[in-house]
């Protein structure tokens, strides 16, 4: 046999024996409709709390190519209380989408298992599989255990990337990752590889993303000049004495009763208007508002009817198929119950302390998306004060303008033209290209020609 054909095949060897007798045990065979891969795929659950009953469920694609040398990316979605599998797996960046109203799946081209290993997971405790509310701290616990049941990726670059109020869990997230890596060798905890973040309309700071959430609405038509004024004459989000002014509140429920009417995620796609099972939350005035949509419009209905099929659970290790587990994309109770003190009302120290501390940040908005509009990212971006490494032009996908670009020291914000809040399910090409880009830590084509 030739000698570097041997190599190559003791190299594979040597990684594909690495799996521990629970990474096999979590192997998923006979998924419902998967079509023929190259790559092998995970799911289960890693107990994060003995005492208390947590366990966290997770789902982990291999890379489609050279899963022992490319990047792990941890995908978290947000809510809080929405599912990575519901929304980042099934709808976004998996390799397999659910179709056909939940009764079957798609292999998705631009899947980004395609540049790195991802790993969804849901968290925390109480969303989708996940059981027994808590902070990222159950994240770090997992991931430390995830790493004993995968030992063969402990040394590959680790980046965290999600969208949403996972705006909110990734910097946490990072910043205990970054703060126990310094700690003394001689602690229990292994040391994470991490290298960076990625996050798409990602809930920041309260003040910026209150206040270009009521600019967005207003700049594209959703309320009136008079509400508008309304607003601005009596709210002061940096206050939390706000929602106590009668005023302001009735301006804010003013913006909820008018995006009832239309998708505010993705201003302008339909709305699922033959299913009853959308949620509308808004569950209190400290809550900011999460009305569940996509685009499909329907997928999360699908995402249930899928998510629900003994034969699903069971291949994915989550019931055994007999007693099975009433999966939803969101939990409400957990949005309901949210406050202050499960994250922080403004991460912006923590990009700091993260920027500070070298690692690759980059950040993207969905410019159609109503909820975590690009204002109130443009707003938080500019509390920084970070000086302008690049100027702001447009970036390039295929020849054509795929959004707008902008290079800080330390931070790194793109925009997506057209696409609504979950970037990827609207630009998939495009995103899987900005993906890359950012794992390689260079920017997309800034000119048309590619």
């Amino acid at each position: 046999m030739n000698v570097s054909i041997t190599l190559c095949l003791c190299i594979l060897f040597a990684f594909v024996s690495s799996d521990s007798p629970e990474a096999m045990r979590d192997l998923v065979t006979n998924f419902p409709g998967q079509p023929k891969v190259s790559f092998r795929h995970y799911s289960g659950y890693i107990t994060v709390s003995e005492t208390n009953g947590r366990a966290l469920f997770y789902w982990f694609f291999e890379a489609m190519a050279q899963p022992n040398v490319n990047p792990l990316v941890l995908w978290l979605n947000g809510g809080p209380g929405c599912s990575s599998i519901g929304y980042g797996a099934t709808q976004e960046i998996g390799p397999f989408l659910v179709d056909n109203k939940g009764n079957s799946i798609k292999f998705n081209p631009y899947a980004w298992n395609k540049e790195a290993n991802i790993l969804f997971l849901e968290s925390p405790a109480g969303v989708g599989f996940s059981y027994s509310n808590t902070s990222t701290r159950d994240t770090y616990a997992f991931l430390q255990k995830w790493f004993q049941i995968f030992p063969a990726y402990k040394e590959n670059k680790f980046f965290i990337a999600g969208e949403s109020y996972a705006g909110k869990f990734v910097p946490e997230l990072a910043e205990i990752i970054y703060d126990k890596n310094k700690e003394p060798k001689g602690n229990l905890s292994l040391n994470i590889n991490l290298k960076g973040i990625l996050l798409g309309n990602p809930l920041t700071s309260y003040a910026e993303d209150w206040t270009g959430w009521v600019d967005y609405a207003w700049s594209h038509a959703v309320i009136s000049d008079e509400t508008y004024r309304s607003i601005k004459r009596s709210c002061n989000f940096s206050s939390n004495t706000t929602w106590d002014v009668k005023e302001c509140k009735d301006g804010v429920d003013e913006i909820l009763k008018q995006y009832k009417e239309i998708d505010q995620f993705s201003l302008y796609t339909p709305t699922c208007i033959h299913h009853s099972s959308k949620l509308d939350s808004y569950a209190s005035s400290k809550t900011i508002p999460r009305l569940f949509d996509g685009f499909d419009p329907c997928l999360d209905d699908y995402a249930k009817v899928f998510y629900n099929r003994a034969e699903v659970q069971k291949a994915l290790h989550a019931s055994d198929g007999v007693h099975l587990k009433n999966w939803t994309i969101c939990n409400t109770d957990i949005l309901s119950n949210w406050n202050s003190t499960d994250s922080k009302t403004s991460v912006l120290p923590i990009y700091k302390k993260l920027i500070a501390g070298g690692f690759r940040v980059w950040v993207y908005s969905g410019d159609t998306d109503g909820r975590v509009p690009v204002l109130s990212t443009r707003y938080w971006i500019n509390k920084l004060e970070l000086p302008i490494k690049t100027t702001w032009r447009p970036w390039y996908h295929q020849k054509q303008v795929s959004g707008w670009f902008q290079e800080y020291e330390g931070l790194t914000f793109a925009t997506f033209k057209g696409a609504g809040h979950d970037v990827p399910t609207f630009k998939p090409s495009e995103s899987l290209a900005f993906f890359s880009a950012f794992l390689n830590g260079v920017p997309p084509p800034l000119s048309r020609q590619i």
